[in-house]
């Protein structure tokens, strides 16, 4: 058993991580700062089922102040790995707000990975994300590729950002790494504002679904208990060895066209779709897709969840949901494609 301190445990990913890492008997120290970027009423729903058990303990700061107010606000217990998600996420917001993103996601990790220097924690999982590989031609993305001008968006630009710091950390104090590039994870609890949760909600209305570009472009879906059991076996490589510093792509390994999600979420739904083109989205990328033979070779990832599977998975927990907590205005503002 090893106590693992996770950042964002209330997000859509976070919370899902924080039960299966319980559920393979580790202990868990959530810190989450309910960034107001959705209702903090949906991030409390994710925790729930984590909140009374023994082995989780919550505390809420935020990194963005500092590796002091961590020091306050976690306990002086022994931390064996640190799996860090807390960011802002979203390529479109990003767009309008560079200064938040790179605030908390470059700022915020520098943050963190000084605490974990003053504390001589040495083991740290990041959470990065496909976006850092932008329009590269080369496909599938191999986490080896040159990726020097790559981003374009500044959510992308941050994760780089994160994955040089964790290598700059690495490099002087010896800190055991894995960056982990997720590829638009999907399921329940995710985000109301990514694009699977919307066209469902639109569809349910009865409203016409907004297509950005041509529908051709296409992104690697990967559901989210993949995504989790991939972070969880990463954190057991980082408890067995030492002397890492890898990157990984957490994927499918299967671009889906925007036009062919569609036609699955109305199967999903059970409604015939209307289309709605719409120019594209800056700061968008055309294609995402994931070369994940490295993390099946290092950790042995391999997602189960075909994409019908998983999106059956999100409209029977969508019906679950109590009316009234989730957004109403489905139609309303962009659709980001990312997480």
């Amino acid at each position: 058993m090893a106590s693992i301190l996770l950042t964002g445990c209330a997000g859509f990913i976070g919370s899902h991580l924080a039960e299966r890492l319980l559920h393979d008997g580790h202990r868990v120290i959530g810190l989450d700062n309910f960034d107001p970027f959705y209702d903090r009423t949906l991030k409390e729903r994710n925790l729930a089922a984590c909140r009374n058990h023994p082995r989780f303990s919550f505390h809420e700061t935020d990194l963005r102040r500092g590796p002091d107010a961590l020091v306050d606000a976690l306990p002086a217990d022994p931390i064996d790995v640190v799996v860090h998600l807390a960011a802002k996420a979203g390529v479109g917001p990003s767009v309008q707000l560079p200064a938040a993103y790179l605030d908390t996601n470059v700022l915020g990790t520098a943050h963190l990975l000084e605490w974990m220097r003053q504390r001589d924690i040495s083991k740290l999982f990041f959470a990065s994300s496909s976006s850092v590989y932008g329009n590269t031609r080369e496909q599938p993305f191999r986490e080896d590729m040159n990726l020097l001008a790559s981003c374009i968006s500044p959510y992308a630009a941050s994760k780089l950002s994160g994955e040089q710091l964790t290598a700059t950390y690495h490099h002087l104090h010896g800190f055991d790494v894995l960056n982990a590039r997720f590829f638009t994870v999907y399921g329940p609890r995710q985000r109301p504002d990514l694009a699977i949760h919307k066209f469902v909600r639109l569809l349910q209305a009865g409203e016409p679904v907004p297509v950005f570009g041509d529908g051709n472009t296409a992104r690697d879906y990967t559901f989210v208990l993949d995504t989790v059991d991939g972070v969880a076996r990463g954190v057991n490589y980082l408890l067995a060895h030492d002397g890492v510093y890898e990157t990984l792509n957490l994927g499918n390994h299967q671009p889906v066209p925007l036009l062919d999600l569609i036609a699955a979420v109305g199967q999903a739904v059970g409604r015939e779709p209307r289309l709605e083109f719409r120019p594209m989205q800056p700061g968008d990328v055309d294609v995402t897709y994931a070369d994940i033979s490295k993390a099946r070779q290092l950790v042995g990832y391999a997602p189960q969840t075909s994409l019908d599977e998983g999106l059956r998975a999100f409209v029977e927990w969508l019906k679950q949901q109590p009316t009234g907590l989730l957004p109403h205005d489905a139609g309303a503002g962009p659709v980001p494609m990312h997480h």
